[in-house]
């Protein structure tokens, strides 16, 4: 692997139609010249709801003279990165693999920090699941059927690494490319044979009866969390995403401590509040969160490995190099 890192991004032959909404922001400077960290809204859940409900990201980054503003919501990653390519936001927590297929044709955006994935015991993220009257019961009864997943992103990835590991030739499986909304709806409507369900779709799924097929847990996989940002943001404020990436690191410790505090953060009722069996695995989930990080060598590597399935399977045009979808943020610390 390669011992340094560096800020340029491969050209990859990868387009994708997102949609966006927004202003446009593209700088990352406030009108006093300040950084401005620009994030998603975070929702009912999580340390990032809990910094904003609780203001920590403002009172920390006032010490370095930046601010934060929390924008509109998005369905994933993927959909994220068109508000994040035209700065509507500039930072977004995210997995490698939507980070891989849909940053890699930007030279705007970098990976500055990753985290391992959540393990056993905490419950269950994602699945490929399949209708409670299904007769599929494996990989292998899935040939010829239709299994939506989200493009180039964590599902795909995943559908094609549990299909390798298999023996199946990916062609022999239908990949339907829907966003999580999409792929909820046509999975009801019984439009799909199988669906790789991610994130609060999954435990939705199984609630609603679904059989799971195969997790993450059962595929050999490199795939981490990681958080990303404009290239502007990084190279002129490295200091301000400094001291996001220490506050973020800190509330993880926190909830791995209270982890109730990072549920139902805004609203006890309603469509996103949880309860029962919901409430207790996102505790769970919560108390099993892992630290962020600086990319490493063997962070580059797993880089490199979630680059080369969507290389390999003909998603990406091009094979990634890690240095080149990476900031190196210590370095531009100095």
């Amino acid at each position: 692997m390669h011992s340094l890192l560096r800020t340029a991004v491969l050209p990859l032959a990868a387009v994708f139609a997102l949609t966006s909404c927004g202003t446009g922001q593209d700088g990352a400077d406030g009108d006093d010249g300040g950084a401005v960290l620009r994030l998603i809204d975070p929702g009912n859940a999580g340390p990032l709801a809990y910094a904003k409900h609780e203001g920590i990201f403002e009172e920390r980054l006032a010490e370095v003279g930046a601010t934060i503003e929390w924008g509109g919501s998005y369905a994933s990653f993927t959909a994220a990165s068109e508000a994040l390519r035209t700065g509507d936001i500039n930072i977004q927590q995210g997995a490698l693999s939507p980070a891989v297929g849909a940053l890699a044709t930007s030279e705007d955006l970098r990976i500055f920090n990753v985290s391992d994935p959540v393990d056993a015991p905490a419950p269950l993220a994602d699945g490929l699941v399949v209708p409670a009257d299904s007769d599929v019961r494996s990989l292998d009864d899935l040939r010829g059927g239709r299994v939506a997943v989200n493009q180039a992103g964590k599902g795909e990835y995943l559908l094609l690494r549990a299909l390798d590991a298999e023996g199946i030739d990916a062609d022999e499986v239908e990949r339907v490319y829907l966003n999580p909304q999409e792929g909820a709806s046509a999975f009801a409507s019984g439009e799909l044979d199988a669906w790789w369900a991610i994130v609060d779709a999954y435990p939705e799924a199984v609630a609603n009866g679904a059989q799971t097929i195969v997790t993450s847990r059962d595929v050999d996989e490199s795939d981490l969390g990681m958080f990303a940002a404009r290239v502007e943001l990084l190279e002129e404020h490295p200091e301000a995403v400094e001291v996001f990436h220490e506050v973020y690191n800190e509330l993880i410790a926190r909830g791995r401590e209270e982890p109730e505090l990072f549920q139902n953060v805004f609203l006890d009722q309603g469509p996103t509040a949880l309860s029962g069996q919901r409430l207790d695995d996102a505790i769970e989930t919560t108390r099993a969160a892992t630290d962020s990080r600086y990319p490493q060598e063997d962070d580059l590597a797993a880089i490199e490995v979630v680059g080369g399935v969507f290389h390999d399977h003909g998603v990406l045009a091009e094979a990634v190099d890690a240095r080149d979808v990476v900031f190196d943020l210590p370095g531009a610390l100095g």
